[in-house]
């Protein structure tokens, strides 16, 4: 049975040697609607949104604007909190990064709109390329089904028959 963070803590097997299972999905979008998309060195093929994981004690905002810096070089200023999120199964080879007994992982999503594209300023350790994709191309080429519910959140449906 899966337990909540809060839970685990108040249990004591979320000691801080265990990831915190609260993270942050940044969707970096245009004014005229493409989006961009980073892809990881691992997996390969592994294409995604800004995204990290919250530091034990760190609030949502705060991870999110050094999670932009970190993985993008991109100034934080902008950067709206969409109140919304998800929450996913932990899978595969991340479950031993969290305590025992936490299956899931609560996402706080974010956007910050630009007025152009940019050339972002990757991390090599964590991104091999990156793409200003239309939103529809975006969500398809989105790994995560949260990564492409965010999409399509703050850029609309798809059309009809795509």
């Amino acid at each position: 049975m899966p337990i909540s963070a809060k839970r685990a803590r108040a249990a004591g097997t979320s000691s801080r040697r265990f990831k915190r299972p609260e993270s942050v999905l940044v969707l970096i979008c245009t004014r005229d609607g493409r989006v961009l998309l980073l892809e990881r060195t691992e997996p390969r093929g592994f294409w995604q949104s800004v995204t990290g994981s919250l530091a034990w004690g760190e609030g949502a905002l705060s991870a999110a604007r050094r999670e932009l810096r970190e993985e993008t070089g991109f100034d934080p200023r902008g950067l709206m909190d969409l109140r919304r999120g998800a929450r996913f199964p932990i899978r595969g080879p991340w479950r031993k990064r969290y305590a025992p007994g936490v299956y899931s992982n609560r996402e706080h999503w974010f956007v910050l709109v630009l007025d152009r594209a940019r050339k972002p300023v990757l991390s090599p350790s964590e991104h091999r390329r990156w793409q200003w994709l239309p939103r529809a191309r975006a969500m398809r080429l989105a790994t995560s089904y949260t990564n492409r519910r965010a999409i399509q959140y703050v850029c609309g449906r798809p059309p009809s028959g795509g």
